[in-house]
């Protein structure tokens, strides 16, 4: 067991503790990133199968990641704008493939009326929600106590209306089932992203990706920190007081007057802790639970859908893949497809054998491109689920009630342990940005504290 001293030890090398560790090392302390998985990224992972360069995590960039997008351009990467020129597709309740243009969905001018009314009304109440403190709102016990699915219901009783309002922070972002989730969640999710009205926007949500895969920005930040980066490191045990903590994983042991717990918050009962967390860290990491949605990838030998005059997107709240795109790759001759099956959908399919499983999902993806769309010549299914080190996808969130009554909890330090990640962010919740933006914070208050 080789045992190491350093300032701080930063357990995970996701983007979080990577940025963390680096603005750290650039400060003159000395650090030591710990990380479970053989690789560095953490949810962000590009990797070649089957010939393709796939995104098989997180892949997009939109204008209001600042934090994101200076890193970018400060790492010296290139990005490019996602493909959309031509016609969207919805699929409604006829089960009919309708071609349109614009934000709006081909549905009636009734129910076009319900959303429009709505959506002003929810973009008013994000307004009203800081997104760093969404708890402190005077309704959040309110907010907190009514599920999305039950609100959006009392709203209205347009079930589709219902269906398309619900999914952008449902389906499409927490990825979860809308009755598991409260009012204020949906609304944390919304102001994270400026306002409901950006978060079911496409065109600003998912705007550019990275050229090379966005995994480059934890892979780039790795290399700055070279030996300093330890893979295959679970942490086991953290032993923590006054005076500093040890953190000891399976090869290595390292001594440091500060630790910063860089990954999901999920994953912290993995970690023996010396003395035991406080009480109110153990209750509140029990009403934090990941969402499920399976990322898939269909190439084809070319993007056939562009012939047809079709953008790639597609959305339908009755759809086993709720929502596609074009994500075909810098320069490359061939077409690709990325969809999303979420929640109870993911479950679902789970228990289908992997062939069976496919050809729905394809099958699905034809409703909205033809059926030309069955038939990749590279199919692949992230499935974030089953990853030991991440357990689900796309990020943590609370249950009914949680978020008012523990959120102001989450980035709180016990003794020398601080908490790092895109899960705990406001502004970039669950994004690249905000796993920057938290890693940038630690860092700062780390170096706050060694200079008084």
């Amino acid at each position: 067991m080789t045992e190491i001293t350093r300032d701080v030890v930063v357990v995970g090398a996701g983007a979080a503790g990577l940025t963390a560790a680096h603005e750290l090392k650039k400060a003159g302390l000395s650090v030591a990133v710990l990380e479970a998985r053989d690789r560095v990224g953490g949810r962000l992972w590009t990797d070649v199968i089957d010939g393709a360069m796939l995104e098989i995590g997180g892949q997009w960039v939109s204008p209001d990641q600042q934090a994101l997008i200076d890193t970018v351009a400060e790492l010296g990467l290139e990005t490019f704008s996602r493909y959309r020129e031509g016609d969207s597709v919805y699929v409604g309740p006829d089960g009919v493939a309708h071609r349109f243009t614009g934000e709006l969905f081909p549905v009636s001018p009734e129910t076009e009326k319900v959303i429009a009314e709505i959506t002003e009304r929810l973009d008013a109440m994000v307004a009203e929600i800081d997104p760093d403190r969404p708890w402190a709102h005077e309704r959040a016990a309110e907010w907190d106590s009514v599920s999305w699915d039950a609100w959006l219901r009392a709203q209205t009783d347009d079930d589709e209306a219902v269906r398309n309002l619900a999914f952008a922070t449902g389906s499409a972002m927490l990825t979860k089932p809308t009755h598991s989730f409260s009012l204020l969640q949906s609304l944390l999710m919304a102001a994270s992203a400026g306002s409901y009205s950006h978060l079911v926007d496409a065109d600003f949500i998912l705007d550019k990706r990275v050229v090379g895969g966005l995994q480059q920005v934890p892979l780039l930040l790795a290399e700055r920190l070279g030996d300093d980066v330890f893979l295959n490191q679970p942490v086991r045990t953290l032993e923590w007081s006054d005076a500093g903590v040890t953190a000891i994983a399976d090869g290595i042991t390292v001594h440091a007057r500060q630790a910063v717990l860089a990954l999901a918050p999920v994953l912290y009962n993995r970690i023996s802790f010396v003395p035991a967390m406080p009480r109110f860290q153990h209750q509140m990491h029990q009403h934090l639970s990941m969402g499920f949605v399976i990322k898939v990838h269909a190439v084809y030998d070319r993007p056939f859908w562009r012939e047809q005059g079709l953008s790639g997107t597609a959305f339908s709240p009755y759809e086993l893949s709720h929502e596609a795109y074009d994500n075909t790759n810098h320069e490359d001759e061939r077409g690709t497809l990325v969809g999303f099956v979420s929640d109870q959908h993911a479950d679902d399919v789970f228990l289908l054998s992997a062939e069976e499983r496919k050809e729905r999902i394809l099958e699905s993806l034809s409703h909205y491109y033809g059926p030309e769309a069955k038939n990749p010549i590279v199919y692949y299914e992230s499935d974030w689920g089953s990853e030991e080190w991440t357990r689900g996808a796309y990020a943590a969130s609370f249950d009914l009630g949680g978020l008012h009554r523990y959120g102001s909890e989450l980035r709180t330090p016990v003794g020398p342990i601080r908490f790092a990640c895109s899960d705990l962010a406001g502004a970039g919740y669950q994004h690249v940005d905000g796993a920057i933006r938290m890693g940038r914070l630690v860092a700062q208050q780390i170096l706050e504290e060694n200079r008084t």
